[in-house]
C-alpha cells in the first residue's frame, strides 16, 4: 500500500521526535466523542509502545457507551497532569477552548495537535491538520501505518470507532475509498466492529429513549420545512435520569425527515445554550453558520455554545441564520458580466 498521507510524513516524525523523553498528556475536547476518546486512546497507545511516557486526560468523564474503549489506557486528571509536568497534545480540538478554559489555561502551548476541523488554524507547535478526513481516528490510523508504527487491538479499535462515528456509520459525504481501506486494515488488526456496535448502539437506558422522546416531540420545521429544529430543556435531565452523553446522535432525528436541509438540537445547561448543527449538504457550511455564534466545525456538522443570552433572544438569531444559509444554497448565483 501506498503512503496514505505523504504529506504528512516528515510533520509526524517531527510529532514523534518531540514526544521522546518528554511526559505527555493527550488532551480531548469537552463532552468527548466516539473520535476524540478513540484518537486519544490510540495516540497515547502508539507513543507508549514507543517508550515514551503518554497518558491521557479530558474535561469531562469517558462516557459510559465509550469505557469499552479504554482497556488498560490511563487517564489522568487535569491536576495530575499539571503536578506531573506533562506537554499536552491535543486530538480532535479546533482550539484550545473545545478542551475548557480550564485545560486551556494549564495547557496554552502544545506541542502538537492532530485534528480534521475546518475551523483549526494551527494553533500547536506541530500541527497535522486535514480537513478532508473524515475523522481525526482516519488520519491518526493512515499516520501509524504510513510510519511502520505498532497497532495493537485496543488501538485499532480505538481508531476504528472514531472512523465509525464520525462517518455516521460510512454515509455521510466525508467517507472515502480511503476511509474503507483504513478501516479493512483496523479489522485486520483486532477492531470488533460487532462489539463497537453492540456497545454503542445497543446498549441504552430506558432514561435516554425517554430523553429522545421528548426531543422528538419537540420539533419543530422552520424555514419552509427546510431546517428543523429540536430543544431540550435542561429539566428533562433530571426527570430522565441522563446527562449530557446521552443527547449524542439525538440530531440526527432532525435532519433525517425528508425535505430538511439542517437538522439542529438545541440544549439549555447550566444557563448556557449549546446547538449542533447537522447538514444533508456540505455546500450549506453549517461551520461558519456556527462560526457567527462563536463556534465551528465541519461543513456538515458543527457546534456552538452561548453564554448569558436567554433562549428566547437566542433563537431568531439563530432562525434567520439559518433561513439565510439555506436560501443562498437555494438561489442561484448571478451570471459573471
Amino acid at each position: 500500500m501506498s503512503l496514505l498521507y505523504p504529506q504528512f510524513k516528515d510533520t509526524f516524525a517531527r510529532l514523534l521526535a518531540a514526544a521522546v523523553g518528554r511526559r505527555v498528556v493527550v488532551l480531548g475536547h469537552a463532552r468527548p466523542d466516539g473520535d476524540c476518546i478513540g484518537s486519544q486512546i490510540a495516540l497515547a497507545r502508539v507513543l507508549r509502545a514507543l517508550g515514551v511516557d503518554a497518558v491521557c486526560a479530558n474535561p469531562d468523564p469517558v462516557p459510559r457507551r465509550l469505557r469499552f474503549l479504554v482497556s488498560d489506557t490511563p487517564f489522568i486528571s487535569l491536576e495530575t497532569a499539571v503536578a506531573d509536568s506533562r506537554s499536552a497534545i491535543y486530538v480532535d480540538c479546533a482550539d484550545t477552548r473545545r478542551a475548557t478554559e480550564r485545560f486551556a489555561t494549564a495547557f496554552p502551548s502544545p506541542i502538537a495537535c492532530v485534528d480534521h476541523h475546518l475551523s483549526n488554524t494551527g494553533f500547536a507547535e506541530i500541527n497535522v491538520l486535514d480537513t478532508d478526513s473524515c475523522a481525526t481516528g482516519e488520519i491518526l490510523a493512515g499516520l501509524f501505518l504510513d510510519a511502520g508504527l505498532p497497532i495493537d487491538a485496543a488501538t485499532a479499535m480505538g481508531l476504528y470507532t472514531g472512523i465509525a462515528t464520525d462517518t455516521g456509520q460510512f454515509r455521510f459525504p466525508a467517507t472515502t475509498r480511503r476511509t474503507f481501506l483504513l478501516a479493512a486494515e483496523l479489522v485486520a488488526r483486532g477492531a470488533d466492529p460487532a462489539r463497537m456496535g453492540l456497545e454503542l448502539y445497543e446498549q441504552e437506558s430506558l432514561g435516554k429513549l425517554q430523553l429522545l422522546q421528548h426531543f422528538l416531540a419537540s420539533l419543530e420545521l422552520c424555514c419552509d420545512g427546510r431546517v428543523c429544529i429540536g430543544i431540550i430543556p435542561e429539566s428533562i435531565y433530571e426527570q430522565t435520569g441522563t446527562g449530557p452523553e446521552d443527547v449524542e446522535g439525538v440530531v440526527d432525528y432532525a435532519r433525517s425527515i425528508e425535505g430538511v436541509q439542517i437538522g439542529v438540537f438545541i440544549e439549555v445547561r447550566q444557563g448556557a445554550i449549546k446547538a449542533s448543527l447537522r447538514a444533508k449538504d456540505a455546500a450549506l457550511r453549517v461551520d461558519r453558520i456556527a462560526a457567527d455564534f462563536n463556534g465551528g466545525g465541519h461543513a456538515c456538522a458543527a457546534g456552538l455554545n452561548v453564554k448569558d443570552e436567554p433562549l428566547e433572544i437566542f433563537l431568531p438569531r439563530l432562525k434567520a441564520a439559518l433561513c439565510a444559509g439555506v436560501e443562498a444554497l437555494a438561489t442561484p448565483a448571478a451570471p459573471s458580466a
